[in-house]
């Protein structure tokens, strides 16, 4: 059994439920206004009502949430957890009154049960004449056999549950200020996994209890919006991190890219400091150096323990209802205590992280983006639609893909063979990260352009298309058709295409077809795909006056290849001295087959790199012309 990827897919169902949280705390703080010197004092009370009530149900909501996240939001397995949650929860209550609350872990565990009945149960057919009852419409009718034992099983070991959570409770409560730091500490090293999620909802759901209005109230998130003046210890000290060090990891980078760089790199991560400062978005930055220094990002989850401990001590308490960025911070202002504190705490931290990381890029000589042609983040919201088919490829491909979920920064996906994912084609599409948690299950982080990429993906595995991929022929910079050196390339008079800027002097097959040309020069060949496209691959330009030297062929007129074939090899410095330009067009010939066109970036490239142009090919194939010679 693959835990990993299971509690991936757990963590994953938790954000759905988590999303009204915000509208609750929207609710309390329109209610505490000062409606009553507006003689509207009725206004306050509903908007208090309303908030109220989103923390009363919230286990009967995260457990149709976590019903609705792991069916792929099937309504059948929503109404089943519905129904069930209330079966469990009425029940308990009659026979083990308000000593015994599972709160929200009891609305995930009915979430849970109906979830894996609902997978278990979708496809069962019974017989014709009670056919109507088979499928999906068995889950309600196994879910009450399931409570029913659930509910006895409760009952019997329910109080022992009750004084274990206490001692639990009571144990970590006596830890202070040490307990907040291990738990800043887990909680930061879980982020790149996704299992900070899960890990969260036992402190934020679940720890300590409060009495309010004779309803208890459990968990240091929903006690701190209850007024419970003991909670918010577990989410104050989150608020300098998110607002202030991580915002000053963004401006640390781009302070030491590169100055050609620079600009693209300040617009993307002021972008992404800004919305971590508001929103405490955090994976975008801290994707950008998990991976190249991932010592660097312990310090960061020993820093943000430490952030925890100083907050404990001060007596800070605050929370937050999404996450701790400064729209939480302000909404929820009026019910903390020494809230303020926490900005001159900040302030430090800001400083600290700044000088810290500006020291370790450039003393170690960190590849963080913007360093090193080819960085990993970028803005490229608007070419989403057409590198998704490139991203789908570099994941191995449509039959490659058994599940695929976003959350707000990251594609949550199950492939059939993990081993089929090309990372490098990834993060040249715009991967800030790739992780493994095995059993195929795999997140790619994308920053907060997830879930529109999940979307045009979505759109591309239910439409059958027919989807021609290419690789990099070469080793180098990719650049646009338009910008080599020639009119007849860049009028695309030949064909259409991308370019390539060679480094090294090999060039390979970027798609798997027959040699149809070789020139006597042996400085551009013809290859013809099983879908009848021709490509043409020109290494240089005005390569044919040197009369085949420094260039060597590996393949014949007739000969089929594999992507990644050998194909020619050729000394790169007498080609470049000898040429015009080390401009390598890779170019369809007979543009009149292709319905549409997607290209990956311009940037540095590895021989053989996965995705980098894809063609959709018309419904109706085009005749292919044989024996034309294109290769001048």
């Amino acid at each position: 059994m693959n835990w990993m990827g299971n509690l991936q897919q757990l963590g994953r169902s938790l954000m759905l439920p988590t999303i009204t949280l915000p509208v609750a705390a929207i609710m309390l703080r329109l209610g505490s206004l000062p409606w009553d010197q507006m003689y509207m004092p009725r206004i306050g009370e509903i908007f208090t009502a309303f908030g109220t009530i989103i923390f009363t149900y919230l286990p009967m909501i995260f457990a149709v949430g976590v019903a609705l996240g792991l069916t792929e939001s099937a309504g059948i397995a929503g109404m089943t957890a519905l129904i069930g949650h209330y079966m469990f929860a009425e029940t308990l209550q009659r026979y083990l009154g308000e000593t015994f609350q599972l709160g929200v872990p009891g609305g995930i565990l009915i979430g849970l049960i109906a979830a894996v009945i609902y997978h278990r149960v979708k496809h069962i057919q019974l017989p014709e004449a009670i056919q109507f009852f088979g499928g999906p419409r068995l889950v309600p009718l196994f879910m009450g056999p399931a409570v029913f034992v659930l509910v006895l099983l409760m009952i019997q070991i329910g109080p022992l549950m009750n004084l274990g959570m206490q001692k639990l409770t009571d144990m970590l409560l006596s830890w202070g200020g040490f307990g907040t730091f291990l738990y800043g500490i887990i909680h930061r090293l879980l982020v790149p996994s996704g299992l900070h999620h899960v890990f969260n909802n036992f402190f934020w759901f679940q720890l300590g209890a409060y009495g309010n209005n004779g309803q208890p109230v459990f968990g240091d998130l929903p006690r701190f919006f209850a007024g419970d003046p003991t909670a918010g210890i577990y989410m104050a000290g989150l608020y300098p991190i998110m607002m202030f060090a991580l915002p000053a990891i963004a401006l640390a980078i781009i302070q030491e890219a590169r100055e050609d760089l620079k600009p693209k790199i300040r617009a993307t991560f002021l972008t992404a400091a800004f919305a971590c400062f508001l929103t405490g978005v955090t994976e975008p930055i801290e994707f950008a150096f998990l991976f190249v220094a991932p010592y660097l990002f312990f310090i960061h989850a020993l820093l943000s323990g430490l952030s925890m401990w100083i907050a404990y001590s001060l007596g800070i308490h605050h929370g937050f209802s999404y996450s701790a960025g400064a729209i939480d911070f302000l909404i929820n202002l009026h019910l903390s205590t020494n809230g303020l504190l926490l900005i001159p705490v900040g302030l430090a931290y800001g400083v600290v992280y700044y000088v810290l990381f500006r020291w370790a890029i450039r003393r170690f000589r960190i590849p963080t983006p913007g360093r090193e042609e080819g960085s990993q983040l970028e803005e490229w919201a608007g070419d989403i639609p057409y590198r998704s088919p490139l991203i789908l490829e570099a994941l191995g491909g449509k039959n490659n893909i058994k599940n695929l979920e976003a959350c707000i920064t990251r594609l949550r996906i199950t492939l059939e063979n993990d081993k089929l994912m090309d990372t490098s084609a990834l993060r040249h599409l715009g991967a800030a990260g790739v992780i493994r948690l095995g059993g195929g299950n795999v997140q790619v982080v994308f920053g907060t352009y997830s879930e529109l990429i999940r979307e045009e993906i979505n759109k591309v595995l239910r439409k059958d298309i027919r989807q021609v991929l290419f690789s990099s022929p070469m080793q180098g910079r990719m650049i646009a058709l338009e910008d080599v050196p020639d009119k007849i390339f860049a009028g695309k008079i030949v064909g259409n295409g991308v370019a390539f800027i060679p480094d090294k002097g090999e060039l390979v097959a970027p798609i798997a077809g027959r040699i149809i040309h070789v020139y006597p020069t042996l400085h551009a060949l013809g290859i013809e795909t099983e879908q009848g496209l021709q490509v043409l691959l020109h290494i240089g330009i005005d390569t044919a006056q040197l009369q085949g030297k420094y260039f060597t062929c590996y393949v014949k007129e007739g000969d089929q290849v594999e992507t990644g074939q050998l194909l020619v090899r050729f000394n790169l410095q007498k080609v470049k001295k000898g040429s015009k330009s080390l401009a390598t067009p890779m170019l369809i010939t007979n543009t009149d087959a292709v319905k549409s066109w997607s290209f990956a970036p311009y940037k540095a490239v590895k021989k053989g790199q996965a995705s980098v142009m894809s063609v959709v090919l018309k419904d109706t194939a085009t005749t292919v012309v044989r024996g034309g010679n294109v290769f001048g």
